[in-house]
């Protein structure tokens, strides 16, 4: 072979990798839109259900992360960045306002969510087997089992008169209504406070001590999960008997948890991403609810160090006691 023949041939068979690869279809993208810091254990767990059904991160799929750090007024252009960025799927987070958000952006790009209460009564969708549109996702319904939270606190501290309830009035949904009838039927007066700052987290329990009520329920909300270690550390320093929603708030010492598994809903949304990646329509994807795998904790330490006896009825039905 002729030398310039050689060096052609050469250059060709150089050049045939680099343009297969430009060939290649791009990976899809999908956004992840969150009320929340990041929060690497939950991450992990969404991987794992994207893992499950065939999707890699850096191998198949890319994901771009966008928390809004607990300022929800951020969500709304950080999810405008995300439909120009023209993601494949959004993965909605933190709350039903990352939900909304994604909704208000976009009624086209599939959305994935993970929400906090019920979907259809938020107007998010038509109905939970056949949501229509272009969401779907799962459903954990913390907000309805705080009610049940109030009645387990009641069990724990008989005699308390004065029940706390604090909540987030960023959020609109809490079910206060439904939490005073539940405090006069066991005889207590429900005080209900709220809280969206480090400084209103400090006001609310001054003015609990104040009060001298006997016991709180913490509201379900994405900006109380980040704030765990202060609102427990800030119950043991008031010694105030406090009942929590996930059991993250129970192994770092906290009295009590009722509530959904943190990563029993952000591991299904994985798969739901998955498979809308692979063709499914989100209209077509029931939303799940979490209501069967609610569990129980409690945290005996804590316990012995309030003063409290924890009744053998309730140690029987808790699913995790820790000690």
């Amino acid at each position: 072979m002729r030398r310039r023949e050689f060096i052609t041939v050469l250059g060709a068979t150089a050049a045939w990798p680099l343009a297969a690869r430009a060939q290649q279809p791009a990976m899809p993208v999908i956004g992840i839109l969150s009320s929340t810091e990041p929060y690497l254990p939950y991450r992990n767990e969404f991987l794992n259900g994207l893992a499950e059904n065939g999707y890699s991160e850096g191998r198949n799929v890319l994901i771009e992360d966008h928390y809004a750090q607990g300022q929800y007024d951020r969500l709304p252009g950080l999810a405008a960045e995300l439909v120009r960025r023209r993601v494949d799927v959004i993965v909605t987070t933190g709350g039903s306002m990352s939900a909304r958000a994604a909704k208000a952006a976009t009624d086209t790009i599939p959305i994935v969510a993970l929400i906090g209460g019920d979907p259809v009564r938020m107007g998010l969708a038509s109905s939970l087997n056949r949501p229509g549109g272009n969401l779907t996702g799962v459903a954990q319904l913390v907000t309805e089992t705080e009610p049940k939270r109030l009645e387990l606190l009641r069990e724990l501290v008989p005699d308390a008169i004065a029940i706390a309830y604090l909540v987030n009035p960023a959020l609109a949904s809490w079910p206060t209504q439904d939490m005073e009838a539940v405090a006069h039927k066991l005889g207590s007066k429900l005080m209900v406070l709220g809280a969206s700052s480090d400084g209103d987290l400090a006001a609310a329990f001054a003015s609990m001590s104040q009060e001298q009520v006997g016991g709180l329920v913490l509201g379900s909300d994405p900006f109380f999960f980040m704030r765990r270690a202060q609102l427990v550390a800030l119950s043991t320093r008031h010694a105030l008997p406090t009942i929590y929603f996930f059991r993250e708030f129970a192994a770092l010492g906290g009295l009590i948890s009722y509530g959904t598994r943190l990563f029993d809903g952000v591991h299904q949304v994985g798969a739901y991403a998955a498979k809308i990646l692979k063709g499914t329509k989100p209209a077509d994807l029931p939303i799940t609810q979490q209501s069967e795998k609610i569990e129980l904790v409690i945290n005996l330490k804590t316990a012995k160090s309030l003063g409290l006896t924890v009744p053998q009825s309730l140690l029987a039905r808790a699913d995790e006691v820790i000690e």
